[in-house]
């Protein structure tokens, strides 16, 4: 089946990795009317999917089978690696079975399919996996597609979030239709490997963003002056960016409540500073945001929602429970 987003033929959309980014793409799929198909090894996750409307299937290996495409949207390198594998595992027993179903005269083989004939690596990942991802989808006969999403779950399920896509230009001809209809906001940033490339530089001037901004916030109420008005200064002045609207008011609320992790985008820096390092680069601002979420993760504000880096940065830190729980 295609996955040009035409009437004739909808896409099956399977999900590896059913979080906050696996939800909001999934709810995206469900409201063109395809159907979705998902798996999460952790029951929460899959049982939020489940009540949205994706049928969720035990593993990696059914839903790659059944799917035409397959969005892996899990945390890091390790588990981005497992589902590869998985899906090489299941294309390679898909391909013998038919092989030999042909050669009984049971099926034609150019009937066979063995599995998505399109995989989406949404993962924040090093660069070096994204390639390896590429290299062994590649020896399988099967499409991949970077595309990595810059912006919170909550922009992702509104459309609202931007797309860093890898991939050869005759690939994303194919699908772009398809993937477009999902991720409306869509930036074709070069050949495989470049999207988790562009995805670490765009996160480390992100996560920059919203800690200068906490420490802003920070100083100016410390120094007395009300945080409203503080936020409105900055929309007026060249300090303003979209981290005052979009995380100015929660921080100053405390609502904490998560639609992305503080301890994921610590993982992102780590992958930051490799990659810094890798290219002869020192980073001193990453460096001290590091420091920052490792202290902020390590007392115990890694589960709740970026913007809580604010509360490591007041008087007192660690000594006050936060006001929203994950």
């Amino acid at each position: 089946m295609g996955t040009n987003g035409g009437d004739a033929q909808q896409p099956v959309i399977g999900i590896a990795g059913l979080g906050f980014v696996g939800r909001a793409l999934a709810a995206r799929a469900r409201e063109q009317g395809w159907s979705v198909m998902g798996c999460d090894p952790h029951a929460p996750a899959a049982t939020l999917a489940s009540s949205i409307g994706v049928q969720v299937l035990p593993g990696v290996a059914p839903v790659a089978a059944a799917c035409d495409v397959l969005l892996v949207c899990v945390l890091d390198d390790p588990q981005l690696a497992a589902v590869i594998d998985a899906i090489v595992e299941a294309a390679a027993g898909a391909a013998a079975e038919v092989a030999a179903e042909a050669l009984a005269g049971a099926v034609p083989a150019a009937l066979a399919s063995h599995g998505p004939g399109l995989v989406v690596n949404a993962v924040t990942c090093s660069p070096a996996a994204a390639d390896r991802t590429v290299a062994q989808l590649r020896a399988c006969g099967v499409d991949c597609v970077e595309m990595p999403m810059s912006g919170s779950s909550a922009q992702i399920a509104q459309g609202q979030a931007l797309g860093l896509v890898g991939a050869e230009a005759a690939v994303w001809d194919r699908h772009r239709a398809c993937l477009q209809r999902i991720v409306p906001r869509l930036m074709h940033v070069g050949p495989p490997g470049a999207a988790a490339r562009a995805k670490l530089a765009s996160n480390l001037v992100l996560g920059l963003n919203r800690s200068a901004l906490a420490e802003g916030l920070a100083l100016a109420t410390a120094l007395g002056l009300d945080g409203e008005d503080f936020l409105q200064l900055l929309r007026e002045s060249p300090a303003y960016s979209r981290a005052v609207d979009v995380a100015g008011p929660r921080m100053l609320a405390r609502d904490f409540t998560p639609v992305s992790r503080l301890s994921q985008h610590r993982k992102d820096l780590r992958l930051i500073l490799e990659a810094g390092e890798a290219a002869g680069l020192a980073l001193p601002l990453a460096h001290a945001q590091a420091q920052l979420l490792e202290r902020a993760v390590a007392a115990g504000l890694g589960e709740l929602d970026n913007v809580a880096v604010i509360d490591a940065l007041r008087p007192g830190f660690g000594a006050h429970a936060p006001r929203s729980a994950p």
